[in-house]
């Protein structure tokens, strides 16, 4: 298993802000919200004395990596989520969240490959793939059936050498008022390929490619490709997410947090010596307070506490966009799929689907089930659907994800759902065009008031689930800075391109968006 740390010897520490090991006198916080970032933060508090209220609205942790379960109509209680999260050996500080509790990481369990299918059924791996960029993108696309040599030759080289040198944050200067399929236009990254660059990391945002900022993609490509020696390949936790979370909460337990689910918090209020927090029916007095709320949750509670914040602030809370509503449809079979099947299967150019996992082949309560009844348990994604809040369009999108399960399943066209879940949400952020600068960041002019969640801005290249653990881990060291406290070290993949010939010829030959050559500005 890899270190929480990982082996990338260029992954940077950025040290903690030092202090005394524990806040003296005691401090009172509470953390809205019960997702990775409020989890991240609750830790990071309570491990140096805090005394830490944790409220969190649904009735389980984790927030979008949380789970619940379900009866089956055999009566067999069993988990469901809101689907299938990669666990990539970059996600440094979600992993050393989770080593709080389990120092191994034996909750994760590697994932030798996820092959990706486009519509015309050519097969693209990472199996075998060297660890270090660029080869490790280099030797993806020349032997991607999709990609290859030919496709190399037509890339516009210039226009694509900031991918080469992300720079954070100097890559939202130059791309992020551009979106991302004008970018890979003027890449002219080859049509047949737009599902290694938009369909498995671009979509991971939920969000059509027009709508999502080139900032964002260059971001992720950094992220997972050119800027981390870590590997292509990712883990997954063998335990459901109902369970993932709660050795974590146990230790938090350990440090004194009190830990409330099924609460809603209604509003904040500053007081002369803090914040009084209204959840449920009670109101909490608090030093400080971290809201590490979904995006919808944080627009509500900002909204809903009107002497919370000055109006340029509220506005910048106000104007956080969510993607577009996605869908989940989980299918426990009369029969398995077939034995060769991957874990996880992203697809191209099969609307609405974008991928396919089998939960039974890394998820110990689907293959206990599986096992029992000698069927299987499926998992189908549609990412982006428009129009996805009209019952029509949603009854359409369940239809279309069965057909395309037995378009590249075939061995399922026989197969009879013991039991189906449709999840449908619509809370995930969105990153558009021109939108970083107004962007809340996790400091905000409220003394004592923090953000933090996979929506916040911060200038470090992180995403998704690390975007959440790094933004929480951050908020609890801006709190402890101010109480003269020792905060946490934050480990992040190179905040540059990695490779000095690269960089070197980005800085002399790379162009701006507008298409004339410049210089990148200094970090």
């Amino acid at each position: 298993m890899t270190p929480p740390l990982g082996r990338d010897r260029l992954r940077r520490t950025i040290a903690a802000p030092s202090g005394t090991p524990t806040v003296a006198p005691q401090r009172r916080a509470v953390v809205v919200g019960g997702g990775i970032a409020g989890l991240a933060a609750a830790t990071g508090l309570a491990e140096r004395g805090v005394a830490v209220e944790l409220v969190e609205r649904q009735p389980y942790l984790g927030g979008r990596v949380g789970g619940w379960t379900v009866s089956l109509p055999d009566g067999h209680r069993t988990g469901m989520s809101r689907g299938f999260h990669a666990f990539f050996r970059q996600y440094y500080n979600l992993r050393a969240l989770l080593a709080r509790a389990e120092p191994d990481l034996s909750v994760l369990r590697p994932v030798p490959d996820y092959p990706l299918v486009d519509a015309h059924g050519r097969v693209d791996s990472f199996r075998g793939l060297p660890r270090t960029p660029p080869w490790n993108a280099l030797a993806f696309a020349l032997r991607s059936p999709t990609f290859g040599a030919s496709g190399l030759l037509r890339v516009a080289a210039r226009e694509a050498l900031p991918l080469v040198d992300v720079r954070l944050p100097d890559v939202y200067t130059t791309l992020d008022d551009l979106d991302a399929r004008t970018f890979l236009d003027r890449v002219r990254f080859p049509d047949a390929a737009r599902h290694l660059a938009f369909d498995v990391f671009s979509r991971s945002f939920f969000a059509p490619s027009e709508r999502l900022s080139a900032a964002e993609l260059a971001v992720m490509f950094h992220l997972y490709f050119l800027g981390s020696a870590e590997g292509l390949v990712f883990d997954v936790p063998h335990r459901p997410f109902h369970t993932l979370w709660q050795p974590l909460a146990t230790h938090l337990a350990t440090h004194g947090v009190r830990v409330r689910t099924g609460v809603a918090v209604e509003g904040i209020e500053r007081t002369g010596e803090g914040f009084r927090v209204h959840a449920g029916d009670t109101a909490t007095a608090a030093d400080a307070v971290v809201l590490a709320a979904d995006v919808p949750g944080l627009r509500e509670l900002v909204a809903s506490s009107p002497g919370l914040g000055p109006p340029w602030w509220r506005d910048q809370v106000a104007g956080l966009a969510t993607a577009p509503p996605f869908c989940v449809l989980r299918a426990w079979l009369d029969r398995p799929v077939d034995p060769a099947r991957p874990a996880f299967l992203a697809t191209g150019g099969r609307p609405p689907l974008d991928n396919v996992s089998v939960l039974d082949r890394y998820d110990t309560d689907a293959a206990t089930w599986a096992s029992h009844t000698g069927g299987s348990v499926v998992e189908l994604h549609a990412y982006s659907v428009t129009d996805g809040n009209d019952a029509r369009v949603r009854r359409d999108t369940r239809s279309r994800l069965w057909r395309r399960l037995r378009e590249v399943y075939p061995e399922t066209r026989a197969a009879r759902a013991v039991s189906e879940e449709v999840l449908w949400r619509a809370d995930c952020p969105l990153f558009p065009p021109g939108s970083f600068t107004s962007r809340p960041g996790i400091s905000t002019p409220v003394p004592g008031l923090v953000l933090a969640g996979d929506g916040i801005r911060v200038d470090l290249p992180v995403a998704l689930m690390e975007r959440a653990a790094t933004t929480g881990r951050l908020a609890a060291n801006h709190l402890l800075a101010g109480w003269g406290a020792a905060g946490h070290d934050v480990v992040t993949v190179p905040t540059r391109g990695r490779n000095a010939a690269l960089r070197a010829l980005a800085a002399r030959f790379g162009a701006r968006p507008d298409g004339v050559a410049g210089e990148h500005a200094p970090v």
